[in-house]
Formats: C-alpha cells, sequence, structure tokens
C-alpha cells in the first residue's frame, strides 16, 4: 500500500474492510480495477474512507461511508436514507457531494455502505490549518462561509429540488425533542439530575416551527470543506446523515453550541469559533447578526433553540461515550465523552435558568 494522503491514515486496527468483498462489490461500477483503501481519522461517529481505484496518478478517488463498529442507537448512522438525500440535494446544493454508488447488503462490509465523490480542501477541526498559516483574515473568513452556506442551504426551495416529500415538517420541534430525549434515556450511564429539567422546559416550550427548510442537523464548522488556498471558498459541506426537513433555528441552535462551546470542560475547548474570537473568529452576536441579515428571520426566541442544541450535542457524545463505556470500542479518543456531555447538559440548564 502506498503512503497515505496528507488528510488521511492507514486504517485503524480492527476496523479493516474486507477488500476482496469490497472489490466484488465494486467492481459492476468500477470495473476491474485495483483498490487502495485509506482512512480519514477525524469524526467519531461513521467510519469515513478513502478509495482508490485504479492504479498511480490514474487512480480515482471516492469516499465510502458506513456506521460505526457495534451496536448503534436505532435508526441512527442510516447510510442508506443518506445515500438517497444526497441524490435529491446535490443537484440543488452542489455543497453536497455527489453520490455514487450504494450497497444495502450487510453481509458485504458487516453493515450498509456508500460511495460518494471524493473532493479535496481544507477542514478546521481544533485550530487553523498550516495551509491558512499566512492569510491573517483566514478566521473571518471561514466563519462568514459557515454563516453564508447555512443561509443557502436553508434557501433551497423544498418543491422544486423534490424534498418536500422527504419529511413531515409539522410537529418537528416536538418531535426533535422527544427522539433526543428518548436517546439519551437508552444512552445514560450515570444518573444525571438535569437531564429531567431539560427535557421538561423543552417540552413545555416547544415554538411552532419557524419555517419549513432542509435542516443539516450536524452542522458545525468542521463538517465544512474550504479550499486550501481560500477559506472563504467552500468546496463540500459533509456528514448529511441526520438531515431532514424541519425548522431551520433547530440547525442554528445546534451550530450555536459548537461555536460558542459553552459548557464544555475549559481544557478541552478548541481554538476556533467564539473561544478564538480574538484570532478573528465571529462573536456569537456577529454570528447570529450576519444570518439574521442574510434570512430576515426572527431569532428573538433563539434561547429554546440553543438549549435544544446544547442537548442534543450532549446525547451525540453520550451516545458514543456509551459504546466505550459497554467495551463495543475501544477507541480512547472517547474516553472523555462521557464528562463532555454530562458538562453540556449542565449547561442547558444554566441556559434555562438564566432566562426565567
Amino acid at each position: 500500500m502506498s503512503a497515505p494522503s496528507s488528510d488521511t491514515a492507514r486504517v485503524r486496527r480492527g476496523e479493516e474492510l474486507d477488500l476482496d468483498a469490497l472489490y466484488e462489490a465494486l467492481r459492476p461500477v468500477l470495473g476491474d480495477v485495483q483498490l487502495e483503501v485509506e482512512q480519514f481519522p477525524g469524526g467519531h461517529s461513521n467510519l469515513t474512507y478513502l478509495v482508490k481505484a485504479g492504479a498511480g496518478d490514474s487512480a480515482a478517488e471516492y469516499v465510502l461511508r458506513r456506521a460505526p463498529l457495534g451496536p448503534v442507537a436505532p435508526k441512527a448512522h442510516d447510510m442508506v436514507r443518506e445515500f438517497h438525500l444526497l441524490e435529491k440535494i446535490h443537484p440543488v446544493f452542489p455543497e453536497a457531494p455527489r453520490p455514487v454508488f450504494l450497497c444495502e447488503d450487510a453481509a458485504v462490509l458487516g453493515a450498509p455502505f456508500f460511495l460518494m465523490e471524493r473532493r479535496s480542501g481544507v477542514i478546521i477541526r481544533t485550530s487553523m490549518p498550516p495551509e491558512y498559516a499566512d492569510l491573517p483574515n483566514a478566521p473571518r473568513q471561514a466563519s462568514e462561509a459557515l454563516v453564508d452556506t447555512l443561509a443557502r442551504l436553508h434557501a433551497v426551495n423544498l418543491v422544486s429540488s423534490g424534498l418536500s416529500n422527504s419529511g413531515k415538517p409539522e410537529g418537528f420541534n416536538r418531535r426533535q425533542v422527544e427522539g433526543w430525549a428518548g436517546r439519551w434515556q437508552r444512552a445514560e450511564t450515570h444518573p444525571s439530575v438535569h437531564s429531567k429539567q431539560v427535557v421538561d422546559w423543552l417540552l413545555s416550550n416547544v415554538p411552532a416551527e419557524s419555517a419549513h427548510t432542509i435542516v443539516h442537523n450536524d452542522f458545525k464548522l468542521d463538517n465544512l470543506m474550504l479550499a486550501s488556498d481560500d477559506p472563504s471558498k467552500v468546496v463540500a459541506l459533509l456528514d448529511w446523515e441526520m438531515t431532514a426537513i424541519g425548522d431551520p433555528l433547530v440547525d442554528l441552535g445546534l451550530t450555536m453550541a459548537y461555536w460558542t462551546q459553552r459548557g464544555f470542560p475549559e481544557h478541552q475547548r478548541t481554538l476556533v469559533g467564539e473561544p478564538a474570537a480574538a484570532q478573528g473568529f465571529l462573536t456569537r452576536a456577529e454570528f447570529l447578526e450576519r444570518y439574521a441579515e442574510q434570512t430576515g428571520r426572527d431569532l428573538s426566541n433563539l434561547r429554546w433553540y440553543e438549549v435544544l442544541g446544547v442537548f442534543k450535542l450532549a446525547v451525540i457524545l453520550q451516545q458514543i461515550y456509551a459504546r466505550y463505556h459497554a467495551g463495543q470500542t475501544t477507541d480512547e479518543r472517547f474516553a472523555l465523552l462521557g464528562e463532555q456531555a454530562q458538562a453540556l447538559i449542565e449547561e442547558g440548564a444554566r441556559q434555562i435558568g438564566e432566562g426565567a
């Protein structure tokens, strides 16, 4: 196997793919070509691989996505659903990668998987990448690209895109609370005195949907790929697994949870978003002002959506930690996620108290 690309690594032990089975599954689509597989090491959820089909510089590159190993939460990590969503979204929102091939037969790789086009660029995760070292305005440009992409996504016409029948937007906000509350209960490893308070408050204050749009449902900076020489240019928006049709402010509330990182233990905060506003990243207020200007949406009730966003992020981290706690994965990156989830639940309770 050749040396990994700059943004990939050798496949982690225990997460290898059956290359013979993969070759047989892909041969009708890609032809009789040799395959090489590397792994994208970022992320804590689905397993994502780089598949090189062919030899040398002429090899075509694709991204393969499948669910994580071991038991997963019901309806989570649905690669079949994500593939079909991308089929509809890509033509009307080019930042969404083009899907190429879907395999629903779990016997091939242990779970359904799909192949999509590979796009190349820079992803900002915990700090500014070296590609932007000589670009002093990069933090602001990346910030604005994030806001602008969210606004464009929420402007996609559901009817002309064929997405109007892809969900049930009425009652979306209540179903969000009920669904995520159920996931928390199933994944809880340590009792939380604040979780019931947060859920009860969310259910007692559910607002009517502000609008019905595409909701990415995991919209954050490290799901955005930017051009390596231009942090204002968006190459791709990734990870469409939880996408739905519903209230766009649900997206904004979760984005704010990632962007402000309130509730994260201080030593676990990243050097991006509002914690790095001194470097030029947009503050929370600047982020919201830019979004409101572009969409014309009323953000006066955003606190409900932010508390929901904090709670959803807590559940996502807790679900991953629960697999680690149960020994279903040994990835040491997951060891601190339970602490983060508890801190976020406490942050949700604090935000509720602020507005009491």
